[in-house]
């Protein structure tokens, strides 16, 4: 920051342009600029959102001075380079998932934020979703209990996306299954196992040696916690989930059959006086609290994504306009922005990321082993 001056610059406005507009109204941003190949784009979002501030390339965002830090919202097989460059120019960094995609630049980047002394942070949306929230809430206030089990799930198609896809292995993408599960373990992952299943055409499997279409893997925690979770890219007739499942000694929480389906509550009843074989009571959560007040009021609107009422932000939620990926876009930016304007360790740093993007990349490894245990390293 430079005379109470902060400028952002968000790279990469395809899936990246949601959040072109949440960074222009953060208070604390009060400068904001993007960059995409597509100069048309870049051009088209500037004008729809009136940001002065447009780079012709990567390279001119990185040698900006005035730039305190980057947004990095491209394509998965640059993530790792990106960000390392980012750190090194003496820049701020968070970027979207997966945060690399070998061990050698996960210990990379954790390298340059400790020597550039800037801070790294993974935009991990489903730890900021209305579903995350609401379970972190039932655990914090011992509503749920002791946690027993966690479960996660991410089944999508990716047919006909960016060549950069075709084949790519299930849980390399896989932090949208994982992330909340360690979040609410509150342990480091110690050990994976993984089995891949099912055949894909040959024309997939060439781009990564991927034979896998679907794999599901169990994580042990340092504390001793299991959870599992499966992920599915090619090829399976699933409907879209970023499912959370999580088994309390109390209560469970059940993500619906789809995405934007509601969960499910089950309650375990006292064993003092319960007959046998009664059915534990299940509750359908039909609308889940919009805790936006937490947020910068700017922000607010972008939770919902539309008709949101500043009286009623539970009404509008009820509305059915939800916010990117279940309204945690505007939770992501604030995190990021808090940690560069205030010099904090990030929501969502590095030692988090790289214990997360470790464990799903041996998970791959694991299924090409045949389920082989592996130990995830620690980067001390």
């Amino acid at each position: 920051m430079k005379n109470g001056r902060c400028k952002v610059v968000l790279v990469g406005l395809g899936f990246g342009g949601a959040f072109a507009p949440i960074w222009k109204d953060h208070p604390a941003i009060t400068s904001f600029g993007i960059c995409d190949l597509d100069r048309g784009l870049a051009e088209k979002v500037a004008k729809l959102y009136g940001i002065e501030s447009v780079y012709d390339s990567f390279e001119d965002v990185l040698a900006d001075p005035e730039v305190d830090a980057v947004h990095l919202v491209t394509t998965i097989p640059d993530h790792a380079a990106q960000t390392v460059r980012v750190l090194r120019a003496g820049k701020h960094c968070a970027c979207t998932v997966p945060m690399a995609t070998s061990l050698e630049d996960v210990q990379a980047i954790l390298d340059a934020e400790r020597e550039s002394g800037k801070h790294f942070m993974m935009m991990e949306t489903t730890l900021y979703t209305y579903q995350f929230r609401y379970v972190q809430k039932m655990l914090r206030s011992g509503e749920m209990g002791r946690i027993q089990f966690l479960r996660g799930s991410h089944y999508q198609d990716m047919e006909n996306w960016p060549a950069y896809w075709k084949g790519l292995p299930p849980f390399w993408y896989g932090t949208h299954a994982v992330a909340p599960l360690a979040a609410l373990a509150g342990a480091p992952i110690t050990r994976v196992s993984c089995l891949g299943s099912g055949t894909m055409r040959e024309e997939l499997r060439a781009g990564y040696g991927n034979p896998y279409p679907i794999e599901t893997a169990h994580f042990v925690f340092a504390n001793g916690l299991v959870a599992e979770a499966t992920r599915s890219l090619f090829e399976t007739a699933r409907t879209y989930q970023e499912g959370l499942f999580v088994y309390g000694s109390k209560k469970s929480f059940e993500w619906g059959f789809g995405d934007d389906d509601p969960p499910y509550v089950t309650s375990l009843l006292q064993s003092d006086g319960r007959p046998r074989g009664l059915p534990t009571p299940v509750e359908v959560i039909d609308s889940l609290p919009n805790d936006c007040e937490e947020l910068p009021e700017p922000l607010r609107p972008y939770t919902v994504g539309g008709n949101y009422d500043p009286t009623n932000p539970q009404l509008s939620l009820k509305k059915g306009a939800g916010g990117g990926h279940h309204g945690s876009h505007p939770y992501l930016v604030d995190a990021f922005a808090r940690c560069i304007t205030q010099d904090t360790k990030p929501a969502i740093g590095s030692d988090f990321a790289a214990n997360v993007s470790a464990a799903i990349l041996l998970a791959h490894e694991s299924a090409l082993r045949g389920g082989e245990w592996l130990d995830v390293p620690s980067f001390a």
